[in-house]
């Protein structure tokens, strides 16, 4: 298939990676993988056997009037221990290659046939300012947007950085939430036949 470019042109590209048929369960199932591995998973608490002290009986079993106790530690006393203390835990799923693959050959083709998709010669700017990358924006018609080059140049990386919904990756650094996030996404000829040849 044919992917037109901006300038007018077009470029041939592989229908097994920008022609394929959108699969909504497998790219859901990806972005909640890719998201729940980046989770810390540093929650920690402590149980009533993990608080310090506590060793002494507070009072007398009998003969206080007062409810029986055997620790101050106990999770109804303050300073005690918490009841279902959350713990240290991995969120990480596992994920093969092959379905990886596959959601990110369908987020690509769908962005492709609803024209989300756009392909330009180059992506440089005049200077490394604010200014040039907002005219570069106008130029395209894109105001959220995911810049994708083969190589990422320090002047694109400053011109961008400061611009609030504006994401600039590598071919290499591209992944399923950054390309589901952005309603457009513009890449450069040449990361397309990169994206071809990763991920065909």
């Amino acid at each position: 298939m044919d992917l037109k470019t901006h300038s007018g042109g077009s470029v041939s590209v592989a229908d097994s990676v920008f022609g394929v048929d959108y699969n909504e369960g497998l790219v859901h199932q990806i972005v909640t993988a890719y998201l729940a591995a980046a989770r810390a998973g540093t929650s920690a608490q402590k149980t009533r056997s993990e608080v310090s002290g506590g060793g002494a009986k507070p009072w007398r079993q009998k003969g206080t009037g007062r409810a029986r106790a055997g620790t101050s530690r106990s999770p109804i006393w303050t300073g005690g221990g918490v009841t279902f203390a959350s713990k240290t835990r991995d969120y990480s799923q596992k994920v093969n290659k092959k379905m990886y693959r596959g959601a990110i050959r369908s987020i690509l083709s769908h962005a492709a046939a609803e024209g989300r998709l756009i392909v330009v010669d180059s992506l440089e700017v005049t200077e490394s300012k604010t200014k040039a990358m907002k005219a570069k924006m106008a130029e395209l018609g894109v105001k959220k947007v995911l810049f994708l080059m083969d190589d990422v140049t320090e002047s694109v990386y400053l011109a961008s950085r400061n611009i609030p919904y504006v994401q600039v990756l590598d071919v290499e650094g591209v992944d399923p939430v950054s390309l589901v996030r952005f309603p457009h996404i513009v890449a450069t000829a040449a990361a397309v036949k990169q994206l071809e040849e990763r991920f065909s």
